[in-house]
């Protein structure tokens, strides 16, 4: 059996238009820097550094502001042990599990079709394709 979880007017899900709620939540999470720790968190409960340390490339910056907008959606919950230094955790709650599912596959679809995208830019470009 489905429940549905939304409670509201579907207009307020639907993320075509500008005023909706769907569409300032998919405007969150659809950035790299969030699938990417959506994806990393899926693995377990990680440190701050941690999590820094499975995602090449992403600041300090940038990974607070990212932590922080998906605590504040829900999507994963942050622990703070009462111990010097503190400790904090990062781990993503059943939403951020049920997300990370559809993460897992556009990861799916990026190898698949990696190939021929990587060829399409280069016909776009001009240039030859590379070999897959």
């Amino acid at each position: 059996m489905v429940t549905k979880q939304f409670k509201g007017s579907p207009d307020d899900a639907d993320v075509r238009r500008a005023d909706s709620l769907g569409r300032e939540i998919f405007s969150d999470v659809a950035n790299k820097w969030a699938l990417l720790i959506i994806e990393a968190l899926g693995e377990g409960t990680l440190r701050f550094g941690e999590l820094r340390g499975e995602i090449e490339g992403i600041s300090h910056k940038m990974l607070t502001q990212n932590l922080r907008m998906l605590e504040r959606n829900g999507l994963v919950e942050r622990t703070v042990h009462p111990v010097v230094p503190p400790r904090v955790e990062y781990t993503l709650t059943e939403p951020g599990q049920a997300l990370r599912v559809t993460i897992d596959g556009l990861c799916d679809w990026t190898h698949r079709y990696i190939g021929h995208i990587d060829a399409a830019r280069h016909r776009f470009a001009g240039g030859p394709a590379q070999a897959s």
